[in-house]
């Protein structure tokens, strides 16, 4: 079968004044990719048995008192094709929690990283000392790489994107998140090859599906891989550059990753404003490459761009240790890190709520409060 899509692409995309427009009804978006401490992946916290009300509300109490308005949160298709209205039921319950918090919502429908063989049911234990030792990809490699199967996933995104599109508790719809990461080190035995043209072929679809349930939030899929001072691969033959090009040209707006320190942020930032919309950073903070709060925050924050770092609360998905985890058990089957790294790679709040460092909070805090004030005199 043709790697194109297979039927016409709906092309209601928003003008750049329409997504500017709906930009300016916002605050300054700053928040966090959410998973609470309870959850080794998006299964675990989705799941009926493992669904934990009291352990966001607590979590989401913590966020909101720190001014943090926006959180970005994984769903998944197996819940969905396991039982669509209990899994409608939990994101409604979510969702009340995350209106009582006064935080609005990105949902992202798929993911390319880390595991591709997702299974439902009772998820492993984390594996000591790796980071997202437990996370799993959606739809994964044995969906994705059928051709024939994609459609299945057709009543998940429509279902999902109908039932909430209208509801102003999710701000965004991230539908793809790092379309075709081959995931190397960790997985690359069980991965596809010439993953990025399945994830394209999905990405097309998966758009179409969207834009055709008219909802009121904007659609995007961030790019992640800045290379060689540009997001798009050039040479033609690529699917990661197809896949790049395609995501930019097709999002309402435009979302992005940066682990990079400020010098490479501010690179990254400068290649997307050619693109004329409103811009938020999806994924950043990696402190061992320089990534801070200190240092990216500042300059999101003067270019008006969405901020949301990853990680929130330090729990199963152990994202306090660096990628580089992984090579251990490749090499060694131990981990680098007998206890808690130094620094910690991504997240905020110990699982008491006691930040990882004060200042980080304060700076945090100082940062939006600033923001807020020259919104207010401008």
């Amino acid at each position: 079968m043709n790697f194109q899509t297979s039927q016409a692409l709906n092309t209601s995309r928003w003008s750049a004044t329409q997504a500017s427009g709906w930009y300016s009804n916002y605050p300054w978006m700053i928040g966090f990719n959410y998973t609470p401490r309870s959850a080794i992946n998006q299964l675990e916290m989705w799941q009926a048995e493992t669904f934990d009300l009291e352990i966001i509300d607590q979590e989401l109490s913590w966020a909101s008192e720190i001014g943090f308005n926006m959180a970005r949160v994984f769903l998944h298709h197996l819940p969905w094709q396991d039982d669509a209205e209990g899994f409608t039921q939990r994101i409604d319950q979510f969702l009340c929690i995350t209106e009582k918090h006064n935080i609005d919502v990105m949902f992202v429908l798929f993911d390319d990283v880390w595991n591709p063989l997702p299974i439902s049911g009772s998820q492993p234990a984390p594996r000591k000392g790796i980071h997202n030792s437990g996370w799993v990809q959606s739809p994964g490699a044995k969906v994705l790489g059928d051709l024939s199967r994609h459609e299945e996933l057709e009543g998940y995104v429509r279902g999902i994107v109908s039932r909430y599109g209208k509801d102003n508790r999710v701000a965004v719809w991230d539908l793809y998140n790092e379309p075709g990461n081959p995931n190397a080190i960790p997985y690359g035995r069980f991965e596809l090859k010439n993953k990025a043209k399945y994830s394209l072929h999905l990405l097309k679809k998966t758009f179409s599906w969207a834009r055709d349930e008219h909802p009121n939030q904007p659609l995007t899929s961030g790019v992640w891989q800045f290379k060689h001072g540009s997001w798009i691969d050039k040479n033609k033959d690529s699917f990661d550059g197809q896949l790049a090009n395609f995501m930019l040209q097709e999002s309402d707006i435009i979302t992005f990753h940066s682990y990079l320190n400020a010098r490479g942020t501010l690179a990254a930032v400068e290649a997307l404003k050619g693109f004329d919309r409103p811009m938020i950073c999806t994924e950043y903070l990696a402190r061992g490459y320089n990534n801070t709060f200190e240092t990216i925050l500042p300059l999101f924050s003067g270019q008006n761009i969405g901020a949301i770092q990853w990680g929130f609360v330090s729990g199963k998905t152990q994202t306090i240790f660096p990628w580089r985890s992984w090579v251990s058990i490749i090499r060694l089957w131990d981990s680098f890190f007998p206890g808690n790294p130094e620094p910690w790679h991504h997240d905020l709040l110990n699982l008491n709520g006691k930040p990882y460092l004060a200042g980080e909070i304060e700076f945090i805090k100082a940062e939006i409060m600033k923001k807020k004030l020259s919104s207010n005199n401008s």
